[in-house]
């Protein structure tokens, strides 16, 4: 099972430079461990304000508990809060994210949720949107899809900019019954996602 997860990290007042160093080095090293275990899949950073530290994290395990380890397990767990999304597939999920090189498009998190939609409408465009979905992941547009726990879906997504990214948005059969929260992300330096492939 999948799993977004939000981490907030508030360093202790007083806290020495050469700690959150140390602590931030453990860090990085333990991720790696855990991507190559197959349990950290991706890392981003969303917008942030001045002072604050926050990482999206994607992360794979069989279970919460088991999850539960993995996030006690990382060193900056100790100044952190977490806040957990379990993710369930959806029917239109192009299937595990291809390795992301530097400098590729932009990526994006995407919510749908249905907005007076009349659910006659969504039935008789679901056929549609599926294919225009599989075109959108074909162009590699659409990375991943999932549904989260209060029934929206869920979009990893890539494009140039965030008018790029609202054109291919605007070319889902379903668009007009969407409403759309989306989530701007940055590259995150431990991030499994920017390592090159095996053998590269």
């Amino acid at each position: 099972m999948e799993y977004l997860v939000t981490m907030t990290t508030h360093v202790p007042e007083g806290t020495s430079p050469e700690e959150v160093d140390d602590v931030r080095a453990r860090e990085a090293a333990n991720s790696l461990g855990l991507a190559e275990a197959g349990r950290l899949l991706r890392l981003w950073r969303p917008p942030l304000r001045p002072g604050e530290w926050r990482t999206l994290g994607l992360f794979a395990a069989p279970d919460a508990a088991r999850l539960e380890d993995v996030l006690s397990s990382m060193p900056l767990r100790v100044w952190r809060s977490d806040e957990v999304t379990p993710l369930t597939p959806h029917p239109n999920d192009p299937g595990p994210a291809v390795r992301r090189a530097a400098g590729a498009a932009r990526e994006f998190l995407v919510a749908f949720a249905p907005e007076g939609a009349p659910s006659q409408a969504l039935a008789d465009t679901a056929l549609a949107e599926a294919a225009r979905a599989k075109e959108l992941a074909e162009e590699g547009h659409l990375v991943r899809l999932w549904r989260t726990p209060d029934d929206r879906a869920l979009g990893l997504w890539r494009a140039r900019d965030p008018a790029d990214l609202q054109i291919v948005l605007d070319s889902l059969p379903q668009a007009p019954w969407l409403s759309t929260e989306t989530t701007p992300l940055t590259e995150h330096p431990n991030d499994p996602g920017l390592r090159p492939p095996e053998g590269g």
